[in-house]
């Protein structure tokens, strides 16, 4: 049997012949969205793809975990207008997911991983985890690998704001795909993004009470960070370190299994 972690390379007898006892699924999805004028739209489903196969080439031999084609198109509608942006609806993105899980059920598998690279849709992708659970029985893992933190003395200039093409979303770019990046395009944009709820005591851009912003809310590039202060050097650093974060993390979901509940 080939060793290709490609699922979708592999025959019909040689996925039917993978042991599923603890074989994990890896679902990269992303989004097809402007990025400003220094970055590509396929930025969040390049981060996801690229993440998720470093991550499984750097398991043992044998790790039973299994790459899916990256579903690119995601939901972004905040992006909207915006040349080059195609999104889709929650309803068709959800439906897509579950559509998903139900076949991967049907083939025998048990665990699947939505490793996801674009921010807008989270909690979307965690609402339509509990629903394959439930109809599929899959253990569904939604994850970012941006989630899994920068390494250790790596502090952001736009820490606050920089949720959106700015200094850390361009250097992982740059250090995945350096020809894609283009740095002298970059602008620093949205900064103004914390002064819109200064006064406010609850309400903030991303935090306990967020508010449903869209892009032309709050930029004029379509940026929302600093992307001039990116360097390949920082980008390198953060991608070795949400990879191996990643890697640990598909070993544990593969030992991960629901103890039976006592009657």
């Amino acid at each position: 049997m080939t060793t290709s972690p490609l699922l979708a390379r592999l025959t019909t007898d040689e996925i039917a012949a993978i042991d599923k006892s603890d074989a994990v699924v890896v679902q990269p999805i992303g989004a097809i969205e402007q990025h400003g004028p220094h970055l590509p739209v396929v930025t969040d489903a390049l981060v996801a793809e690229r993440m998720s196969e470093l991550a499984i080439a750097r398991l043992p031999e044998g790790s039973n975990v299994w790459q899916l084609p990256t579903l690119s198109y995601g939901k972004s509608t905040e992006h909207l207008g915006r040349a080059g942006t195609v999104a889709l609806s929650a309803a068709t993105l959800m439906a897509v997911c579950l559509d998903l899980g139900r076949s991967l059920a049907a083939s025998g598998f048990r665990k699947l991983v939505f490793v996801n690279g674009h921010g807008g849709q989270p909690g979307l992708l965690d609402v339509v985890a509990r629903d394959i659970r439930v109809e599929a029985g899959l253990e569904v893992f939604p994850m970012m690998p941006g989630r899994l933190g920068l390494p250790d003395g790596i502090e952001p200039v736009d820490a606050d704001w920089g949720i959106h093409g700015g200094q850390i979303e361009t250097s992982i770019v740059w250090a995945l795909e350096p020809a894609l990046v283009h740095i002298d395009r970059a602008v620093r944009d949205g900064a103004g993004a914390g002064s819109v709820f200064e006064g406010f005591r609850h309400l903030s851009l991303e935090g306990a009470v967020p508010t449903a912003w869209v892009t032309d809310d709050l930029s004029v590039s379509g940026v929302l960070g600093d992307p001039t202060a990116a360097s390949l050097e920082l980008g390198q650093a953060i991608v070795e370190h949400q990879v191996a974060g990643l890697a640990a993390v598909l070993l544990e979901i593969r030992a991960f299994a629901f103890p039976p509940l006592a009657p």
